[in-house]
């Protein structure tokens, strides 16, 4: 669907921002309540750190309130608008459909989040691993 080598791809798979080989996520289950944001140390092809450094993911809280805006505004769209309901019902709407959604919206968050500061390259999976770091630039 999404071309390989986008930021957009890694994104919207999950997968590890500078060789798009596998997944950042130790279970790909979005719902299992305990793994929703276990993610793997490095990449097994690559060797791309994920935790660059200490709470490097508070920074995807501020993606996250823009991210769980977008549904928002979405359900209420869907929901008053498009469908015609009122208010209160639209409320509930918007209600359940964050919480439905959290641990989209939490993953999705952290997806952007490094894709912020690690970008694809092509020839990062065919290279023997790297020690680590931002990237792991030489």
């Amino acid at each position: 669907m999404f071309k390989r080598g986008t930021r957009l791809y890694s994104i919207l798979t999950g997968s590890c921002p500078k060789c798009q080989q596998e997944s950042m996520y130790a279970d790909k289950n979005l719902y299992n309540p305990y793994k929703t944001l276990k993610m793997n140390e490095k990449c097994s092809h690559c060797g791309t750190r994920y935790k660059i450094e200490p709470s490097f993911f508070y920074g995807a809280m501020y993606v996250s309130y823009a991210v769980g805006t977008a549904f928002a505004v979405a359900a209420f769209v869907i929901s008053f608008l498009l469908i015609g309901t009122g208010l209160k019902t639209a409320f509930f709407a918007i209600m359940g459909t964050l919480i439905v959604f959290m641990p989209v919206i939490m993953r999705l968050s952290r997806n952007i989040w490094i894709n912020f500061f690690i970008k694809y390259d092509p020839s990062a999976g065919k290279q023997p691993k790297a020690s680590g770091g931002v990237g792991n630039n030489p």
